[in-house]
């Protein structure tokens, strides 16, 4: 059975090459060749081989576990540090010892149990514009002030000998006080000491990943009260105009230019600057198409960041997606503007500690981090804000 599944899956490998074959003869020829087509039809053929060799090594492990069964292939491979050593137990021959009443050794009937030496990773839970950000070390302080010009004046005619006119360059202050960032949790002593995996070093890992995760957040919707960092969607955060703020009843065609224009001053259209939203919202977005059936926006992605038409984008689930049916009107939903226009203060290096004191009795080991920061948009209308229309 196993024959005639690996001839025939053989067989279509042997037509791929041959298609493949013909393709290479058709770009070579003289005649005009579609090469859209032929580049859709050369990754489906590479799908189609990639299925194939995977039915195929399913097809052979199969096979190899068939005979092992029935005794005709040794077994086994044992690997202890970086020694390798090979244990190769004939099941023929302990058949044959069986048979003619001799005593063999086994391993007993309670079959040990393995743990593997690895853990797989979930999927990540920290937004990217923790690392985008303006990040200020001021370790040891507590507070941090940062100046910014709100407008520069324009100068006007006068008369001989008249007065100059009058004008000032307007300044605001962005505030960032000490915040302080925590996270705790216990593990029993038997994690540490038992698996082959690394456990605690996760644990260790996952304290840090919860500050991140955290910050990630608040540098969003922080309140801006005390012990919180003041978020780009807060009404704390002076350096923006409320009246700035734009409303859309939904994601359309013109949404992203509508924001992509009304931000920055009257002079310019700014450059390089990020749109900040949902993963809900980047899916409307990738989902929008023409009256034709074409999509509205290029769109590439690569995991927490990447950009629509060019213009680069970072997910952050602190905001609500204006496309979901959950979201009310005035929620803040997304955010446009140059990244570093919000500055981050670190007021300390990120800390973990581990401890078996607590709880020593029971055999707990405690873990905890965190972190002294604050943070403000430290530029003048540095982000138009998007709400749901309500």
């Amino acid at each position: 059975m196993f024959e005639e599944q690996l001839k025939a899956l053989n067989g279509q490998l042997t037509t791929i090459e041959e298609r493949r074959s013909a393709i290479d003869t058709e770009l070579t020829g003289d005649g005009k060749v579609d090469l859209k087509a032929i580049e859709e039809e050369l990754r489906g053929l590479d799908d189609q081989e990639a299925e194939i060799r995977g039915k195929i090594e399913l097809i052979e492990k199969r096979a190899k576990a068939k005979l092992v069964a029935a005794g005709k292939v040794p077994v086994t491979t044992v690997e202890t540090g970086d020694e390798h050593r090979e244990q190769t137990i004939e099941i023929e021959e302990r058949a044959k010892s069986l048979k003619e009443g001799r005593a063999i050794a086994t391993t007993g009937l309670v079959i040990p149990t393995h743990s593997s030496g690895t853990i797989n990773e979930t999927f990540n839970q920290v937004s990217s514009i923790v690392d985008l950000v303006k990040i200020t070390p001021l370790i040891g302080g507590d507070s941090y002030e940062q100046a910014y010009v709100k407008s520069y004046p324009e100068g006007d005619y006068a008369n001989e000998g008249a007065d100059y006119s009058n004008g000032d360059t307007q300044f605001g202050y962005a505030l960032m006080n000490k915040t302080k960032i925590t996270n705790y949790t216990e593990v029993n002593e038997e994690v540490e000491k038992l698996p082959s995996a690394d456990y605690v070093s996760k644990i260790e890992n996952g304290v840090e990943t919860a500050l991140k995760a955290k910050l990630a957040k608040q540098i969003m919707v922080g309140t801006g009260s005390t012990g919180q960092v003041v978020g780009i969607f807060s009404d704390q955060a002076t350096a923006i105009e409320a009246s700035k703020d734009i409303e859309i009843a939904a994601i359309t065609n013109t949404t992203l230019d509508d924001i992509i224009y009304s931000y920055g001053g009257t002079e310019n259209v700014e450059g390089q600057a990020w749109l900040i939203l949902n993963k809900l919202d980047l899916k409307a977005f990738a989902t929008l198409r023409s009256s034709d059936g074409k999509k509205v926006h290029d769109i590439k992605h690569y995991g927490n960041v990447g950009t629509i038409d060019g213009i680069p984008f970072v997910l952050n689930s602190a905001c609500k997606p204006v496309s979901a049916p959950g979201t009310s009107g005035g929620e803040y939903c997304m955010a446009y503007g140059h990244i570093q226009n919000y500055e981050l203060v670190t007021f300390s290096d990120t800390e973990v500690r581990k401890s078996t004191d607590y709880k020593f009795k029971s055999g707990q080991i405690a873990f905890k981090g965190n972190r002294m920061c604050g943070g403000n948009v430290v530029a003048w209308n540095g982000f138009i804000r998007v709400k749901k229309q309500a």
